[in-house]
């Protein structure tokens, strides 16, 4: 069931959870999303309104949020070729931001593929490139699906981060879209 998230970022050395001015709106699709991604949104300022995974595109731009977060999830996004549509449906209309299953759904929602990894990509310490700072970002990561980036060629989509351990594709952005995502958390 939708819900309103309440809770900021917990202070690490108080342990006391630290409030923000809310300067936007962000609707949350729940895929299995993490109360901390919830605290720190709402620590960023976000007043957070969260979804279920049905949510149509015709509920969600009723809402009028300033944006919308696709959040991490478990398995394969194939299956989830409804979400992928509505997503489609908002792109253009509203920002996108997506990590992990997120961030495929958003690469399908774009035209794109996925395909299942030899090995997935599991806990900490995973390098990924940041193309546009040429910064190296360690990272945490739990998923045995990637983006295929030659699906999502010709479609004016940029590839923003890459997996220095298999180069595989970490984030893509569509400016014109105003749409972006990460896989790792």
């Amino acid at each position: 069931k939708p819900y309103n998230w309440k809770h900021g970022e917990l202070d690490v050395f108080t342990g006391k959870e630290q409030k923000s001015e809310k300067k936007y709106k962000v609707l949350a699709f729940d895929f299995g999303i993490k109360h901390n991604i919830l605290r720190i949104l709402s620590s960023a300022g976000c007043e957070v309104y969260v979804v279920p995974a049905d949510t149509s595109a015709k509920q969600v731009l009723r809402q009028k949020p300033d944006g919308v977060f696709l959040s991490n999830g478990p398995g394969d996004p194939a299956p989830l070729g409804y979400v992928s549509e509505t997503v489609r449906e908002l792109l253009g209309k509203i920002p996108v931001f997506g990590i992990c299953l997120g961030h495929q759904i958003l690469a399908l929602a774009l035209g794109g593929a996925t395909y299942k990894l030899k090995f997935g990509h599991r806990g900490a310490n995973h390098p990924v490139k940041n193309i546009r700072t040429g910064k190296i970002e360690i990272t945490s990561q739990n998923h045995g699906f990637c983006v295929d980036m030659d699906s999502l060629k010709n479609k004016d989509i940029e590839l923003t981060h890459i997996n220095l351990n298999d180069n595989t594709v970490e984030g893509i952005r569509c400016e014109k879209l105003s749409a972006f995502s990460v896989q790792y958390h």
